[in-house]
């Protein structure tokens, strides 16, 4: 397979593989406070999908040394962490204006760093595990 190819394919597996990490970030958020598990998922998914968008790539989530060491997953994790504000922000618009609630922000930072970090992980141990040909 074609060098540029084949990154632009890891490339988007990992923003998928992020995007899915959203969403069950966002669903273990809705069972851990009892909530019902409907499209409203997406009022948390989306506005941190947003702001992921802005701050990932400042921090440098998808440069090549952040997915292949294991000594980058704090990239990842410090962007989800100072991504939550923003999606907090967004969430509460979304949401005809609800009010913002810091342990909402601290627990959507926590839980989104614990998540992305794992998820990191995963792909790690999964890139490793494939022989790579170039």
């Amino acid at each position: 397979m074609n060098h540029t190819i084949q990154h632009r394919t890891r490339f988007v597996l990992l923003m998928l593989g992020d995007f899915l990490a959203m969403v069950l970030i966002s669903i273990i958020g809705f069972i851990t406070h009892g909530e019902a598990i409907s499209g409203q998922i997406f009022t948390t998914a989306f506005p941190f999908a947003v702001s992921w968008a802005v701050i990932a790539p400042w921090i440098g989530v998808y440069r090549g040394e952040a997915t292949s060491t294991l000594r980058q997953l704090w990239r990842p994790a410090l962007a989800a962490f100072l991504a939550a504000p923003i999606a907090a922000w967004l969430r509460g618009i979304l949401l005809n204006n609800r009010p913002i609630l810091p342990i909402f922000v601290a627990a959507l930072g926590a839980s989104a760093a614990l998540g992305f970090a794992l998820w990191r992980l995963i792909w790690y141990l999964m890139a490793e595990r494939k022989p790579r040909n170039g």
